[in-house]
């Protein structure tokens, strides 16, 4: 398998383990990330090792260093050395900057949080540009509020306080592991960093829903058609901005008129069928062309190793141009207030709140959860029409 065949397969995120040579293997999760592994025989016994994830240094390994680190391993066990129990101390050893150290914590991200791809950005764009290089042991608190000071410039409070949760936790990493005796981040909270996050309570009235979306229509050379449904979509549905643009084509059926969301891809995991009006089926059969030929509703625009489908921060990054042109003359919102807007909407045509819930995928509260295990399909097929009916004017 070559390295073209390697990208294709990261790119139509098969999941799956497949092999690349003797005992080197991509293995794809189902949370569409790629690492490589090592299978081998010791002893009588069949064994499987993690080499690293795939990609670019120093966050993963490409194909070529891959195969040269499996050609190692390979010789270890030709010797009756077991490479897995090497690699755990060659790992620890070899932890000397902060990269390093990230990618021992990352790792272990991998293997508890459902979304891994968060803390990661969070590192790679606003981490480790400033302290990644750096040996860990010289990294001070100066070092962290330069950090938090340059994502804060850029009027990213929230991200301020991530980036301050995920370096006590990288470092915490290091203390745990014997190479570092403090850390240069317990000193700070959140008052250092983005401040407290009050409760978003952002929706848009009818008027503000008819103002930006004619703002849209009339800045196509900026906000493309594409992003445009998408909107349309998240308003409409009231669906997650990450379930969206991750959709495989995969769970919809047009002919149905339905979207079946697996609950490996439901942020809170519980799966739902999601009733499509027929506005938004037309939409998304726009969508199909527009695609040409993709697995994904919303295909990457440009060659990517992250991610086979549309970036989640390019979205946010063409909405947000238009507020920084002057360009939408509404109060500032983000695409998750569309969420809340579809949610206050269905109350306003009167839609029962248990029925406007699950339109949402919101658990139902404890008891009514516990005993009632319909699922309103039928109930929120007619709200969702209901409600693209009356929204419908303004596309």
């Amino acid at each position: 398998m070559n390295a073209q065949q390697i990208k294709s397969l990261v790119k139509k995120a098969e999941v799956g383990r497949h092999q690349v040579d003797d005992n080197l293997y991509l293995r794809i999760s189902t949370s569409k990330s790629a690492s490589w592994t090592f299978r081998y025989k010791l002893n009588g016994k069949r064994k499987e090792a993690t080499l690293a994830k795939y990609g670019d240094e120093p966050l993963g390994l490409p194909l070529v260093k891959a195969r040269a680190l499996a050609a190692n391993w390979k010789a270890l066990v030709r010797d009756g050395i077991d490479p897995k129990i090497q690699k755990n101390r060659q790992d620890f050893s070899d932890i000397r900057t902060v990269n390093n150290l990230a990618n021992d914590w990352l790792e272990d991200c991998r293997q508890r949080l459902k979304y891994p791809e968060i803390p990661e950005r969070v590192y790679r764009k606003d981490i480790a540009p400033h302290v990644g290089e750096l040996p860990i042991s010289e990294v001070n608190p100066l070092d962290i509020k330069r950090v938090l000071k340059h994502i804060n410039d850029s009027g990213r409070p929230t991200i301020a306080n991530d980036a301050l949760i995920y370096c006590k936790q990288m470092f915490n990493q290091g203390i745990k592991l014997g190479l570092l005796t403090n850390n240069p981040a317990s000193a700070f909270d959140n008052r250092d960093a983005g401040g407290k996050e009050n409760s978003r309570d952002r929706f848009l009235t009818v008027d503000e829903i008819e103002e930006v979306f004619n703002t849209f229509r009339e800045n196509q050379n900026c906000f493309v058609r594409q992003n445009y449904i998408a909107c349309v979509l998240l308003l409409c549905l009231g669906v997650r901005k990450g379930e969206l643009l991750a959709a495989p084509w995969s769970e919809f059926n047009l002919d149905e008129k339905v979207w079946k969301l697996p609950k490996e891809r439901s942020k809170n995991g519980i799966p739902i069928d999601y009733p499509l009006p027929d506005l938004l089926v037309r939409y998304f059969e726009e969508l199909k062309v527009l695609s040409v030929g993709s697995d994904f509703v919303f295909p990457n625009r440009r060659a990517s190793k992250r991610f086979p489908y549309i970036s989640p921060d390019t979205l946010n990054a063409a909405l947000a141009n238009l507020f920084k042109k002057g360009q939408l003359k509404v109060d500032h919102f983000t695409l998750h207030d569309l969420r809340r807007t579809c949610r206050t909407m269905l109350s306003n045509i009167g839609v029962q709140p248990h029925v406007a819930e699950r339109c949402l995928n919101h658990k139902l509260p404890k008891i009514m959860g516990t005993y009632d295990k319909y699922d309103y399909f039928d109930e929120r097929k007619e709200a969702l029409q209901r409600l693209t009916d009356k929204l419908s004017q303004f596309f």
